[in-house]
């Protein structure tokens, strides 16, 4: 006998249907077969599927049992098929004599039948949604996380016997419905706050613009200055995700196995700081089964980089296309995958080996040449993608002391929130969302100047040696400078602001 089961698997963060068809032979030797690409986990399998099968006394396999991953030409992995393939069986086998089209599976099989979670449940349960069928079943763990898409019937169950009840209409079930959604408009409590800062008003004003627009950022000081302090109260400013950026980062979360018993969408923001021994493949991406890296983890959030030029040459080099393009690809074992890496950057960096340089507390005891091959690992190319750098020194003792509370969290995300919302105005047909995402006919479009703008950027790019990205850069954060003063066309001192941003070594 013959069945179809509907079920899935993941490319990237795309869900992908896949049709799970068995054959239940009366004639020939016995055997057990999966087909159609599958992968070693799938292939294993089998084996978890007999032992749960012959745990609950069904026993199909003194007969020939075919599997059939369609469609075959596409690369499949993951443990979740182990429930669909088990069910097929039973449908084949006439155990289950229900109609299933309206059904999409997912769940990996303990030997004794049990269900177990499995990572990226939200993106294939969006692509049971789209594809028009109306029930899922998945393991109860992942009910809740399944549950996120709308109109969505989710059914949660322990075992494979609970299963088989509900399919054979044994078991009544109502479905699980989640009233647990996100609230775009919540503050979010972090811990941490702004008012904690002491002095540092130029570090403090430069995190806001950047904030303010999503710009990459680098803060450069000695140690103990304040750097790290700034860089970890910065999604304290940032207002709570939209619900499309919550969607994407709790698919991307979902697939990274970084999601248990969620019944709620991620709406605080990313906050990813790996160690300066991280490999290309954790910062970017990869491995055998092409998992998301922390460039992808950190999306729609911050990527902090503590003492940057600590990391090797290679790593920083790699960032160079996510910092460009807004996504990673990654190619493994015969197919491609993309994942969204909608970062921002946050750097934080000793200004020489030492770390003392400039600083007027302690001599530096680098040499020249050590400080020029120290400084020669942020090469030129990455150093053009950065919008804004900060100079942070040591606070003195008089701001140190200084009893009295800085300007709060709350505060700056209000005038941050109102630059978001004039850009998310603005850019409402474009597909983006912030001003740093902007392309070239963008900046062409939205980064109007007026005569005294022109006048200083002209003198700006007849003085200084600067690149055409690095140009782009600074009316990009012009442009939010602008926006958090609400001026609808960029002036002279927002040119002047963002150009002393970008090249703070500079005189105009």
């Amino acid at each position: 006998m013959f069945a179809k089961i509907k079920s899935a698997y993941l490319n990237g963060i795309t869900g992908v249907g896949v049709d799970v068809e068995c054959d239940v032979s009366s004639y020939g030797l016995p055997s057990f077969s999966i087909v159609g690409l599958a992968d070693n986990a799938i292939k294993e399998s089998r084996e978890r599927v007999k032992a749960s099968l012959k745990n609950l006394d069904y026993h199909f396999f003194n007969h020939p049992v075919t599997i059939n991953l369609a469609p075959a030409d596409m690369k499949k992995d993951g443990s979740h098929f182990d429930l669909p393939v088990a069910v097929s069986i039973l449908s084949a086998s006439g155990i289950i004599e229900n109609n299933l089209d309206e059904y999409l599976f997912l769940g990996e099989l303990s030997l004794d039948g049990s269900l177990r979670a499995v990572n990226g449940i939200l993106s294939m349960a969006e692509y049971a949604h789209d594809a028009g069928i109306k029930n899922i079943i998945v393991p109860e763990e992942n009910m809740q996380e399944a549950s996120l898409i709308p109109e969505l019937k989710v059914y949660g169950f322990k075992n494979l016997s609970e299963t088989i009840g509900f399919l054979r209409g044994d078991i009544q079930k109502e479905p699980f419905i989640n009233n647990n959604m996100i609230d775009e408009t919540l503050s979010i409590d972090y811990g941490i706050d702004f008012k904690d800062v002491k002095g540092q008003f130029a570090a403090r004003r430069a995190a806001e613009v950047a904030a303010s627009g999503m710009h990459n950022f680098i803060m450069i000081g000695s140690p103990g200055s304040g750097k790290t302090m700034i860089a970890r109260r910065i999604p304290s400013i940032l207002p709570p995700m939209t619900l499309k950026e919550a969607l994407e980062t709790t698919k991307i979360h979902s697939v990274a196995g970084l999601i248990k018993d969620s019944g709620s969408l991620i709406n605080k923001r990313p906050f990813v700081s790996p160690h300066h021994t991280s490999s290309n493949i954790a910062i970017i991406g990869g491995g055998s089964k092409a998992k998301p890296g922390n460039v992808s983890i950190a999306n729609s959030g911050i990527l902090f980089l503590d003492e940057m030029l600590e990391f090797s040459r290679s790593v920083l080099e790699v960032l160079r296309q996510p910092l460009e393009d807004r996504f990673v690809t990654i190619a493994r074992a015969g197919r491609t995958v993309t994942y969204p890496a909608k970062f921002m950057l946050v750097a934080a960096m000793n200004p020489c080996p030492c770390g003392y340089l400039g600083d007027s507390r302690k001599a530096c005891t680098c040499t020249a040449h050590a400080i020029e091959r120290y400084r020669a690992k942020l090469s030129g190319p990455m150093l053009d993608r950065i919008d804004l750098i900060s100079y942070v020194e040591a606070v003195d003792y008089k701001d140190l002391m200084d009893l009295k509370e800085g300007e709060s969290s709350a505060d700056i995300r209000q005038r941050v929130m109102n630059a978001h919302k004039i850009q998310a105005e603005r850019f409402k047909d474009e597909g983006i969302l912030y001003n740093s995402e902007m392309s070239e006919n963008m900046v062409r479009k939205y980064c109007q100047l007026d005569d005294n703008a022109l006048k200083i950027m002209e003198q700006i790019m007849a003085k200084h040696n600067i690149s055409a990205r690095s140009y782009s850069k600074i009316l990009k954060t012009s442009r939010t400078i602008a926006d958090m003063n609400n001026s609808t066309k960029i002036e002279r001192s927002h040119i002047l602001e963002a150009f002393q941003m970008k090249l703070p070594d500079s005189a105009v």
